[in-house]
Formats: C-alpha cells, sequence, structure tokens
C-alpha cells in the first residue's frame, strides 16, 4: 500500500516528455499574423525578446516614414524614456539671455539714450501689463507631461493586460522556432512584409550584426490549419492580393514548403495546391523568383507568406547576411 501511494505522488510531479509546462505563453494558433522566426535550439525566450525589440525599432522607422537608414543600430534591451520639460525651463533660459543682451547694449549706449530708453519704459505700464498677461494666457495652454509614476504606472498596466499588446509569443512546439504575433492598430500601419523587409535590406547593406539568437526572419500575413482544403481555401485573397489576375509585368515565383512536427503531412502535395492557386500569367521559376510564397507547418498549423528576393537576401538569413565571409 505504501509503495502504491508513493508511486502516485511521484507521477503527480512529472509531466508528459518531462517537460514543465510554460506558464503564460499561448499555443500558435489559426488566424494571426506575426513572424515566423528560426533560432538557436534552447534559445527560443532570448530569441524571441531579440525579434520584439528589433521589429520595434524598424516598425517605428516605417510608421514616421523614414528612409532606409545605413547606420542603423538596434536599440538596447532596457529602454531609455525621455521626458519633455514644460516651457517655463525655456523662458526662463530666454529670459536670462535676453536680459545678458539688454544689460550688453545698455552699457554700449550714451547715458542720454539710456535715459530717454527709461522714461519710454516708465511711459508704457499698460503695454507691459497686456505682455504678461498674453505670456500667462500662451503658459497655460502648454499641456505638462505626466509625471514618471503616472508612465511607469501606465506602462505596468499595458504589460498585464495582454490584450493591449502589439507583440506576442505564441508557443510553437517545435525546437529552435520562435513566432511573434503582431496586432494590428489601424489600416495605416506596416505590414509584416513591409517591415521583415525593411530588416533584411538593412542587414544586407549595414552588415551589422542585430542578434545574437535569431537565425531567419520570415512574415507571416495568415495562419490555417495544415490540410490541403483548408490551405487551398485560406491562401485565396493572400494569392489575389500578391498576384493579380491582369498584372502590368507578371511575377516568376517559386513555393517553398517546410514542415516541422509533422510526419503524415506530404509536402509535394501541399506545394501543388499553393503553386495551382497562382493564375497566369505568372508562372514558375526555381531558379531566379521573383516572390516567393514561403509556407512553414509547425504541427497542425500551417503558416503562409509573401517575401521578396528569397534567394538573393540569403534566405532571409539575419546571421548569413551579417557574417564577414
Amino acid at each position: 500500500m505504501a509503495t502504491e501511494s508513493n508511486n502516485k505522488k511521484r507521477k503527480n510531479h512529472y509531466r508528459p516528455n518531462n517537460k514543465s509546462v510554460k506558464k503564460g505563453s499561448y499555443p500558435l494558433r489559426p488566424g494571426v499574423q506575426g513572424f515566423f522566426i528560426t533560432c538557436d535550439g534552447g534559445r527560443e525566450r532570448q530569441a524571441s525578446q531579440e525579434a520584439v525589440q528589433l521589429i520595434e525599432s524598424f516598425l517605428e522607422e516605417l510608421a514616421e516614414g523614414k528612409e532606409p537608414d545605413v547606420k542603423h543600430t538596434v536599440k538596447p534591451m532596457n529602454k531609455k524614456i525621455k521626458f519633455s520639460y514644460s516651457s517655463s525651463d525655456s523662458e526662463d533660459d530666454d529670459d536670462d539671455k535676453n536680459g545678458e543682451k539688454e544689460q550688453d547694449k545698455s552699457e554700449s549706449q550714451p547715458k542720454d539714450e539710456q535715459q530717454d530708453v527709461k522714461n519710454e519704459e516708465e511711459s508704457q505700464p499698460e503695454k507691459k501689463q497686456k505682455c504678461a498677461e498674453t505670456n500667462v494666457s500662451n503658459s497655460e495652454q502648454v499641456v505638462k507631461p505626466k509625471s514618471i509614476d503616472q508612465l511607469i504606472e501606465a506602462e505596468l498596466d499595458e504589460l498585464k493586460d495582454k490584450t493591449k499588446r502589439r507583440f506576442n509569443y505564441l508557443d510553437t512546439g517545435c525546437n529552435g522556432v520562435v513566432f511573434v504575433q503582431m496586432k494590428k492598430r489601424g489600416e495605416k500601419d506596416p505590414t509584416p512584409k513591409e517591415i521583415a523587409q525593411r530588416i533584411i535590406t538593412s542587414a544586407a547593406a549595414t552588415k551589422r550584426h542585430m542578434s545574437r539568437f535569431i537565425l531567419r526572419v520570415l512574415p507571416i500575413e495568415l495562419t490555417c490549419y495544415a490540410s490541403e482544403e483548408e490551405i487551398s481555401r485560406a491562401i485565396k485573397p493572400l494569392i489575389a492580393q500578391y498576384f493579380p489576375s491582369d498584372p502590368q509585368t507578371p511575377y516568376k515565383f517559386a513555393v517553398l514548403c517546410e514542415a516541422r512536427a509533422n510526419s503524415g503531412l506530404d509536402r509535394m502535395k501541399i506545394i501543388n495546391v499553393v503553386a495551382k492557386s497562382v493564375v497566369e500569367p505568372h508562372k514558375v521559376d526555381l531558379t531566379n523568383p521573383d516572390r516567393t510564397i514561403v509556407v512553414q507547418i509547425a504541427k497542425t498549423v500551417c503558416c503562409i507568406g509573401v517575401v521578396d528576393k528569397y534567394k538573393e537576401l540569403a534566405k532571409y538569413n539575419l546571421r548569413q547576411l551579417t557574417s564577414s565571409n
């Protein structure tokens, strides 16, 4: 009896495959957009943090309409918040400067002119009062910045509420794979394709190291269940967006399909389903495609995106693009 009770207690302390359940992480699911990121095995957490930092920095550039910066570097992990001071400090500085200028000017003027200026100032008290009133009214319109405590409290509230987060980590269940979900906040927000394209082209131009653990950064614009019927149905809007039926110049394309933790799926069938969904005059070209349809399957979820110059940009591998060799 004692051995049976001990065995029951011991079983309760273990999980399948001797792995503990990750707290706070949600599994990858259909209906999300984001980035499919490969990394060194066992470094998924560090890679996901680096990915969010990298994506946010380039997202700000695209949102502000800045041109690609060849000297671009990734922001440090600990963000510094800059606070704008009220206009009172700048007004005091201006008053001091103006006072010094008036003193220098008065010293250079003769005594008769100084007396005339003094008499003129004394004869116009109403004008000075009006100027003071306008300065007060203007200072009242200036919005005072929030205090440090208020900014920290607002940021903590946003971090606690996962629904307000712009980026979330989704567990793929595969070793060496990270998925960063991106939530759109407006129609004018950059797409995952635009952000990934900016990251990769900047890395190719600068040859600067942007991360320690990230390998490839692939934009994902739709996710669905990994089945032929579901993929053929879900991919139609994406194909119509990037491969229109009446283009000015037809595109040469290729289909890349990789599967992880799903041995029952036939890759060639998935590739044929995706290729048949692209209508003419677009043609398949495996050697030099203009656009590549990326299909990444993690367990039962299929992630699909479209990238430009996939082979020319080292298959969107940051480490290869920034290596010295």
